[in-house]
């Protein structure tokens, strides 16, 4: 019985170094991941801003890690424990884990199938936070409605902003002439950031053929960006390698099926 993405090249745009997870697991159902970063992360253009702020992390009552960048780079500026009064929230699963692995426990998460800042704002643990001091960790720019809610809600709210997105120099070529003659079955994206730098980096005609794949997202969010770009097959998998390899499966499984 064969592999079930046996013979699917899959390309995956993670940061250099965070594809490692979701390529394996393509291997591993016998597809051949195409590892494409179409997204940088590089350290914060104001470090003395961000080690200021942590300086006084103690004055804190709740901080929020918005994604596991925000825990890698954050918790690395940080250089010292953890202070045991200030509770933590993350969005996501990914993210409470790679806080679990730093030590850092009891960490307010989402629920729900689409966990993203919403759904953690939804948590009876941030509904009053009045009078409450709040910590941001994120990467430089992104999304308000977490400071904006909380601060409609009566907290004080801060930004550790502790690395950047860049847009990597790549020769997309390559991939474009790939895609061009057929030989990808299928690309992954996790930012609508990531998806707008690979339509750069692979050129119009890359694009073009882009935009007839299937294209897996792990939010709702993504979905709507690849659509405004002209994407017509987006499939939404959920947050996690795990998510989109099962995704992954199901949908070719359903093709393979379909062809018989």
């Amino acid at each position: 019985m064969s592999l079930p993405l046996a013979g699917r090249r899959i390309v995956v745009t993670r940061p250099a170094g965070q594809s490692a997870g979701l390529a394996r697991l393509i291997r591993e159902a016998g597809g051949e991941p195409v590892l494409f970063p179409a997204l940088e992360i590089l350290p914060p253009s104001d470090p003395a801003a961000l080690a200021a702020v942590l300086a006084r992390l103690d004055e804190f009552d709740l901080a929020i890690f918005i994604s596991r960048n925000a825990v890698d780079w954050g918790l690395r500026t940080l250089g010292r424990a953890w202070p045991e009064q200030v509770r933590v929230a993350a969005v996501g699963a990914g993210t409470a884990r790679a806080l679990a692995e730093r030590g850092i426990g009891g960490v307010i998460v989402p629920q729900g199938p689409q966990p993203d800042s919403e759904a953690l704002l939804a948590r009876p643990e941030l509904a009053d936070v009045r009078a409450r001091r709040v910590l941001i960790f994120r990467g430089e720019g992104g999304r308000e409605v977490l400071r904006e809610t909380l601060v409609a809600r009566g907290a004080e709210v801060e930004y550790a902003e502790c690395y950047r997105r860049a847009r990597p120099r790549a020769d997309g070529a390559a991939l474009a002439a790939a895609w061009a003659r057929g030989e990808v079955d299928a690309a992954t994206v996790n930012s609508a950031e990531a998806l707008e730098n690979l339509c750069a980096l692979i050129g119009e005609a890359g694009v073009r053929a882009a935009r007839a794949t299937p294209l897996f997202v792990p939010h709702p969010r993504v979905a709507k960006a690849a659509v405004e770009l002209g994407f017509a097959r987006i499939l939404v998998a959920g947050p996690g390698d795990e998510a989109m390899r099962d995704r992954l499966v199901a949908y070719f499984a359903a093709q393979s099926f379909a062809a018989r």
